[in-house]
């Protein structure tokens, strides 16, 4: 007799699957496309200079950073130089431990995380919390923690305050 997990997914099973793959699919591509419209910006990006803006004095090492962002440390660098160039980020080694370096939001990419937020968090909205009601965005949110903790020990980036940045953007792990 086969064992069960080994069984192709079917009924139940398969439409959660389906369901859940194909937001996996959309909702980045809906992110994504808005963001570069409007901010000039990838959700990638996005999360990276969201990430910093959270961050005590706007700073992270970049293998922090890489980890928020479920990224290799070479296409971080690669973001973060893009957003360097703009004078959004600003790259130096770690004082305190040149093994490492540290990313740091400028004043600049400061004032481009508040322009690009609103836009960001309209259409999170539009399409991730308000389908829901209050008790389904839990339910969403306990869920999403508990596939979380199967791919990984570690919690990932989490906003500083329950209320995220200056209560404007709702932007979890940096995913990222």
């Amino acid at each position: 007799m086969p064992d069960p997990v080994d069984a192709p997914l079917s009924g139940e099973d398969l439409e959660t699957w389906s369901s859940l793959a194909t937001v996996l699919e959309w909702l980045p591509a809906a992110l994504d496309a808005q963001l570069q419209r409007d901010a000039g910006l990838s959700h990638f990006e996005y999360g990276v200079l969201y990430a910093l803006a959270d961050a005590p004095d706007r700073t992270l090492r970049m293998s922090v950073l890489a980890g928020y962002a479920n990224s290799s440390l070479s296409r971080l660098s690669r973001a973060v130089a893009r957003l360097e160039s703009t004078g959004w980020v600003r790259r130096a080694p770690d004082a305190t431990d040149g093994r490492y370096t540290l990313a740091t939001l400028t004043d600049l990419g400061a004032e481009k995380v508040d322009q690009a937020s609103p836009g960001h968090v309209r259409t999170v909205r539009r399409l991730v919390l308000d389908p829901l009601t209050q008790a389904q965005a839990r339910q969403v949110r306990e869920i999403s923690r508990r596939i979380m903790r199967a791919m990984r020990d570690d919690e990932g980036w989490t906003p500083s305050s329950a209320a995220g940045r200056a209560g404007q953007a709702v932007e979890g792990a940096v995913r990222p």
